[in-house]
């Protein structure tokens, strides 16, 4: 078929006014202007009229297990205090309850234009099943901690390893996740490191993300460390460095680590991701909510780290007014530049393209539209406000107009 847009936004290169794209199968057999293209069209055309089409949207990292918490868990004082109402608010659910969440979350990116996600799976006994319910394309992080449980890094890893081992999908698949530096330990993120190298699959793991996990490493002290020490974690991993350097001393630092959150930052440390080219992950809307300091966008950009962005959770975003959050890149795109005015809406949306595809490591098949690309697209209306289309997808509210996923429409043309 061929699909014919008012403008086609490939990502990868200009614009094009009254563009189309080829699709043949599941891929993308051209793109380019519309009269260069409708002679190969046939019978099969789809003229999408006043839309701006473009990739589907990459959600570098989001928890979709808790999507029916939105607005239940009021913004804390401290990210420590944020722990115990996360943990009260688990208790009780059961395997419906995060089957319908995730289902729930994975329905609103859909309508919202993402087709690909990067998840943090807390319950893997929801996969396969979820993934045949969606037509996203998720890779599922398998999050690993430990320290509660008291259980030896080893039996977490391969429990985690059995699973993967056992799944496969068509669309989607399961990596590894171990949690965060301050809810694992040292072996556990060396080991998932090296099982993750010699994979060669990408590996997510949360970092840096409040000002308690930067002291607790940096000084052995404040709440963080209080805590765990309480609960019996081996602290003799923190007093030497930043969390970022306490990576790099479990050898993970690498072009496969997607770096979640990497808000409080040591000197050196945007030079330490930078020079290894590590994916780093920005969640806006959690970034607010938690009233985090701000976030080192230029100096991470600067020094090389590859910048995507990301929901995070509908339980880390706060409420306004009456009408209850999505998971919305649109929202997070919005919220960065609101926030960073050195931020183009062209950067942004390349943070929530061709950068995640990158992070995830299916640059030049997800992300973009180009040749041999995997035949994800979604259109938005074309409001004819700015000159600028970029500026249009930045301003995009509401659901997208149109949605295909692997070659197939998952919202059609009306």
């Amino acid at each position: 078929m061929i699909l014919r847009a008012r403008t086609v936004l490939p990502i990868c290169r200009p614009p094009i006014e009254n563009g189309a794209v080829h699709i043949a199968g599941n891929r993308i057999h051209a793109v380019g202007s519309w009269a260069d293209l409708k002679s190969e069209a046939g019978e099969g055309i789809h003229d999408l009229g006043e839309v701006v089409l473009l990739p589907g949207l990459v959600n570098a990292h989001c928890h979709l297990d808790y999507t029916d918490m939105a607005g239940t868990l009021p913004p804390p004082k401290t990210f420590t205090d944020w722990i115990p109402l996360i943990t009260a608010a688990k208790t009780g659910w059961n395997y419906s309850d995060y089957a319908h969440s995730w289902l729930r979350g994975a329905h609103m990116l859909l309508r919202n234009g993402t087709t690909t996600v990067a998840d943090i799976e807390a319950m893997p006994d929801l996969l396969p099943e979820v993934w045949d319910a969606t037509p996203l394309r998720v890779f599922s992080f398998l999050e690993m901690t430990g320290i509660r449980a008291r259980r030896a890094p080893k039996e977490i890893l391969r429990e985690a390893l059995e699973k993967i081992d056992s799944l496969s999908h068509a669309r989607s698949s399961a990596l590894l996740s171990p949690h965060a530096p301050y809810s694992t330990l040292p072996e556990l993120l060396q080991a998932s490191a090296r099982v993750a190298r010699q994979r060669r699959w990408p590996l997510c793991t949360h970092v840096a993300e409040s000002e308690q996990e930067f002291e607790m490493f940096a000084r052995a002290g404040g709440a963080m460390y209080d805590w765990l020490n309480r609960n019996f974690r081996d602290m003799s991993d923190c007093g030497l460095g930043s969390p970022v350097e306490h990576l790099a001393r479990s050898r993970m630092l690498g072009k496969n680590l997607i770096a979640v959150h990497a808000n409080v930052l040591a000197h050196g440390d945007a030079a330490l991701l930078g020079k290894h080219r590590v994916n780093v992950v920005h969640c806006p809307r959690s970034h607010a909510y938690f009233r985090h300091p701000p976030f080192a966008r230029e100096r991470l950009a600067n020094a090389g780290a590859n910048l995507c962005l990301g929901t995070d959770s509908l339980a880390t975003v706060r409420v306004s007014g009456r009408r209850k959050p999505e998971l919305n890149m649109f929202e997070e795109m919005r919220a960065l530049v609101d926030v960073d005015r050195a931020v183009s809406a062209a950067e942004a949306l390349r943070m929530s393209t061709v950068n995640g595809a990158r992070a995830l490591g299916r640059r030049g098949k997800v992300g973009e539209l180009r040749r041999e690309a995997l035949a994800d697209l979604i259109a938005i209306r074309n409001s004819g406000k700015s000159a600028d289309v970029y500026e249009t997808v930045l301003a995009h509210d509401g659901p997208v107009q149109v949605s295909m996923i692997d070659g197939r429409w998952v919202i059609p043309p009306q």
